[in-house]
């Protein structure tokens, strides 16, 4: 074997250990993940997240919190990515600049619970009784999707949410849930998380299906342009599998084998 060769060789295996070095010392790649706590809560997440990482080797890290605090991480350029349900506000924050674009992805339903059932006709008649007669309300309090979905209801009937008989908790769904069963109060959740707490709850659903009472989730990528430590190509590929026709389906599915009942229902276009 000449000189030439024994050289290339040489220089090949310097590269090839070079590649190996560089690549084992490497960060894995991540995206942040800002959500509400009803994804979290609910085990949704746990269910479908590990697929995305098998799939493309990008680890997620969730923070989940109220759907107001979610888009806040995004106008400070705290995330890479919202999964969360307050539709209207969503839109604003894409018209606004700080995402790129809003896209469907799921959809469920809110539910009054309390620790009795109530006779009322129509969300309305129903949230004037809690406050009138029926005892104490815990609200969410941190403007979430679900704390600013309260709050149009409470507007919507013409009630004003203060007293002594209104809780405000400041906390997120599974903590409000706990809390309204150990004050014997009503509260407005999402029915993922209620049904994955139900049996370590005494509260059952008072008031249910009603137009008003749609819970929508989308998902946005934050503008990368707010600093450059955003991992919009992440976002995008997370997007891309969220909204994909695999995912969409392990999303209807989840809730079947625990619920008898699919906990969210996908809607991506």
């Amino acid at each position: 074997m000449n000189r030439k060769i024994i050289g290339i060789i040489i220089l090949l295996t310097l590269i090839l250990s070079a590649w190996v070095f560089v690549n084992m010392n490497k960060e894995p790649e991540f995206i942040l993940l800002s959500t509400t706590t009803s994804t979290q809560d609910s085990g949704l997440l746990d269910y479908i997240l590990p697929d995305f990482t098998a799939q493309t080797g990008i680890e997620v890290k969730v923070v989940a919190v109220g759907t107001g605090k979610a888009l806040q991480m995004g106008r400070d350029g705290e995330a890479d990515v919202l999964l969360v349900h307050a539709k209207s506000s969503e839109v604003a924050f894409v018209e606004e600049g700080h995402g790129v674009e809003r896209f469907d992805v799921m959809y469920n339903d809110f539910i009054l619970v309390g620790p009795q059932p109530l006779e009322y006709t129509g969300i309305g008649e129903t949230l004037k009784g809690i406050k009138n007669y029926d005892g104490k309300f815990v609200s969410r309090g941190d403007d979430s999707g679900t704390h600013k979905k309260e709050l149009n209801l409470w507007a919507s009937a013409g009630i004003e949410p203060e007293g002594d008989w209104y809780i405000s908790a400041g906390k997120g769904m599974g903590d409000v849930l706990q809390m309204a069963n150990e004050l014997r109060a009503f509260t407005l959740t999402d029915r993922a998380t209620y049904l994955s707490m139900k049996d370590t709850l005494e509260l059952e659903i008072v008031f249910e299906a009603d137009a008003l009472l749609l819970n929508e989730y989308g998902v946005v990528a934050v503008d990368p342009s707010k600093n450059n430590e955003i991992n919009n190509s992440g976002a995008n590929a997370f997007i891309a599998w969220l909204l994909s026709s695999d995912t969409q389906e392990m999303i209807g599915e989840f809730g079947h084998d625990l619920y008898g009942q699919a906990l969210f229902f996908p809607n991506a276009k």
